[in-house]
């Protein structure tokens, strides 16, 4: 028997009420049907269509979202598809993966968990990943005209119909929504902002990614200039709001874990100065006291000789403070908001040190 002989001569109605409602020719094959059988039935007027080059739709009416997305993925994944071991039906469901063929015969699902797949397979990415996450400020999928497909740059695919592929020289570790693997938001973001030339659809993407509390603001700022976006124009305002809106969350979290976690109160978004004399510094929050300082590191990342210099001048003022008795803690809006009871810890800590310090000099301080 050759590799692509069918298993066995079924009769191809075991298939017309089949969960999952797309299959390629190779599951297909293992069903008992053959690619010339398969193309007889896709044919105007027949049961099944081919949506996309070697995956059928086993219905003869419009796909779904879902429809499409299997198909998406049955297609990217062609190339991999090489040894007897992966032959079997792909099954990438909402509910999770793929039946095997007696349940198909039977016309029945089966109950499955989703399972996580590998970094080095395809996954959706750019405004079908977004939508996917939850996303309101982008189309819905069944609006989509085309999927994108995030698949390695190795891979031999071509878009065709509506499964645009894009090539990634490192591919992230998807994250699982029903049993699909979606690329991360930071990395679905700059897809679709590669994509879309209104300013204001950017914004409303990357404001929604901090609001609704998908991602850092520094991290998709990161993620943007790793794909050489922020110059565009309709990146460049963007980002400057992103930024805001991204520390004025930060700052909630902060007086949040100051509050919830029952810290003093402190001076909020204040400088510090010596009386008569020069700024010390700004920071977000001040125990006179104590003389402990919270800064938030919720600037705009750099890279190369900029990122260096800004740390050390970040260094610099840090040592400036110090040398005056002023303790600096630095927090991270990230861990401000995954683990507030620990940073709580941190400034308890500081402010509890403060009785085994010299005390600090006297300085002013003033509103930010």
């Amino acid at each position: 028997m050759t590799y692509d002989a069918p298993l066995s001569p079924r009769p191809l109605s075991h298939l017309n009420d089949a969960s999952p409602r797309v299959l390629d020719s190779r599951a297909l094959r293992e069903h008992g049907v053959t690619d010339a059988e398969a193309g007889a039935r896709c044919r105007p007027g027949g049961p099944w269509q081919m949506p996309l080059p070697g995956v059928y739709l086993l219905h003869p009416g419009p796909p779904t979202s879902t429809d499409r997305l299997h198909a998406c993925l049955l297609y990217a994944d062609r190339p991999a598809r090489r040894a007897p071991a992966r032959t079997a039906a792909y099954g990438r469901t909402t509910a999770g993966p793929a039946a095997p063929s007696a349940t198909l015969a039977a016309g029945r699902a089966r109950p499955s968990t989703p399972v996580r797949l590998p970094a080095s397979d395809a996954q959706f990415t750019g405004f079908a990943a977004l939508a996917l996450h939850g996303f309101t400020s982008v189309p819905p999928l069944a609006t989509l005209a085309r999927i994108d497909v995030l698949v390695p740059r190795t891979r031999r695919l071509r878009s065709v119909g509506f499964a645009r592929v894009v090539r990634a020289q490192a591919v992230p570790e998807p994250e699982e929504i029903t049993g699909l693997p979606v690329a991360p938001v930071t990395r679905a973001l700059a897809d679709a902002v590669r994509q879309t030339e209104d300013a204001v659809a950017v914004r409303r993407m990357l404001t929604e990614a901090v609001r609704a509390r998908h991602c850092e603001a520094r991290a998709i700022v990161r993620e943007l200039g790793r794909a050489r976006l922020l110059a565009r124009p309709q990146v460049v305002g963007a980002v400057d709001t992103l930024l805001a809106e991204g520390r004025a969350i930060a700052e909630e979290h902060l007086y949040d874990m100051v509050c919830f976690q029952r810290l003093p109160d402190p001076c909020w978004n204040v400088d510090l100065r010596l009386p008569g004399g020069p700024c010390l510094g700004s920071v977000d929050a001040y125990w006179p006291e104590q003389a402990v300082a919270v800064e938030l590191d919720t600037r705009a990342p750099r890279h190369g000789h900029e990122e260096e210099a800004l740390r050390e001048e970040r260094a610099r003022r840090r040592e400036a403070l110090e040398r005056f008795g002023i303790t600096v803690v630095h927090l991270a809006p990230a861990a401000l908001r995954d683990s507030p009871q620990q940073q709580a810890a941190i400034v308890r800590t500081a402010l509890m040190a403060a009785d085994d310090r010299e005390p600090a000099a006297r300085v002013a301080v003033t509103p930010r």
